[in-house]
């Protein structure tokens, strides 16, 4: 799809359910992002989601559902502005994609059956998609996630890992407060602690562990409504095949009718 935000096209996969072809009926929308390094091929190769999204919904495990893998691996990586405002992948995703292809294909527009799922830097995706717009997600599921610097001398040094030197003390300030997970719970309004049912999931030998472990005690302390699971695991694929079936699973409770 052509994108104006971003000056390019971006490519994106999806997966139809098995009856889509067949069917008259709209769908929910599960957006499951890829993690760095990765593109919109990743959940498809790697993550086996044909396979393993059909076996759910052939068992009754899921619902079926609509699946947009988009690519944040063109151009610049990552699902979020950078820090001046130069590359707008943000943007691009609320404004130019989701309306793409909430009007392209049958899909079910309302919060309720949406939700936003993600591997590692998918999963930081996740984090700040549903914290920044709790109005549009029913469901979030963060993997393995990179939840963003944990203090304000962190974001600094994590731009500056990133190439980032020049970047003002008030530049540094907005985008910890808009991309630490952390800080956006902290902010949170008591109005929208259950806005989003949260399934927070990172493997006990993840290099990000202590980051997820983190939020999961922050929103403990404010009371925000999450399930957390620590499972035996790394950062690895084996992992996350393991995860999709239970975040299918999750997302379905929204989506069904009780």
């Amino acid at each position: 799809m052509p994108s104006k935000i971003l000056k390019s096209s971006r490519k994106y996969a999806v997966y139809f359910p098995p009856d889509y072809e067949t069917s008259q009926r709209s769908y929910p929308v599960l957006y499951l992002l890829h993690g760095g390094g990765d593109d919109h091929t990743g959940w498809v190769q790697f993550g086996e989601v044909q396979h393993i999204t059909d076996k759910a919904i052939a068992e009754g495990k899921a619902t079926p559902m609509i699946i947009v893998m988009p690519d944040a691996n063109t151009g610049q990586r990552g699902y979020f502005n950078d820090i001046k405002g130069e590359w707008r992948y943000e943007d691009f995703f609320f404004e130019e994609f989701m309306p793409f292809i909430e009007k392209t294909y049958r899909i079910k527009a309302d919060k309720r059956y949406r939700a936003v799922a993600g591997l590692s830097m998918g999963g930081g995706g996740s984090f700040m998609y549903a914290l920044h717009h709790p109005e549009l997600f029913s469901s979030a599921c963060p993997l393995s996630a990179a939840a963003g610097p944990i203090t304000l001398a962190d974001t600094k040094t994590q731009l500056e890992r990133r190439g980032i030197k020049d970047a003002s003390a008030a530049q540094v300030e907005n985008y910890y407060k808009r991309h630490s997970t952390l800080a956006l719970l902290e902010a949170m309004p008591d109005t929208t602690k259950k806005a989003v049912r949260w399934y927070i999931d990172c493997g006990d030998d993840d290099f990000l562990y202590e980051g997820n472990a983190q939020v999961h005690v922050a929103m403990r302390k404010k009371e925000i409504p999450h399930e957390f699971r620590v499972r035996n695991g790394g950062h690895t694929w084996t992992y996350w095949r393991e995860a999709l079936p239970e975040v299918l699973t999750f997302i379905s409770q929204a989506f069904h009718q009780h």
